[in-house]
């Protein structure tokens, strides 16, 4: 989730049990909510690593091929359609060298820029 690595591996976020749970929910509704949850805090991935996680599951379980996403606050105290939004699905070699480098303590928004986002590319 932007330019954190979250592990959705734990039970409670495994994508069946979420899929049942929340099959009413589309994965528009999904991303809205996500918008929702950036525009009020526009580093929820920081500031509420759970909230994160959850929202991760939840897309994961609506669209199991994206593993990483993108919600950006285009001013502060906007309105969540303007918070924007990307989808990825990222090599698995490759989110597993962003979670290494995490957990050394060496992951930072130009490495994720590069390696999934490809704005920021050489």
């Amino acid at each position: 989730m932007n330019d954190v690595v979250l592990d959705l591996e734990a039970p409670k976020f495994a994508p069946s049990s979420l899929s049942r749970r929340f099959e009413a929910l589309s994965f528009e509704a999904v991303t809205r909510m996500g918008q929702e949850l950036y525009a009020e805090d526009p580093l929820l991935h920081i500031n509420q690593p759970g909230r994160a996680r959850r929202l991760a599951a939840l897309i994961r379980a609506k669209a199991p091929t994206l593993n990483a996403a993108q919600f950006v606050a285009t001013r502060f105290g906007g309105a969540p359609h303007e918070v924007l939004v990307s989808f990825r699905q990222v090599a698995s070699s490759v989110m597993d060298e962003l979670f290494e480098a995490q957990d050394e303590g060496e992951l930072d928004t130009l490495q994720t820029d590069r390696q999934v986002w490809r704005r920021l590319a050489a």
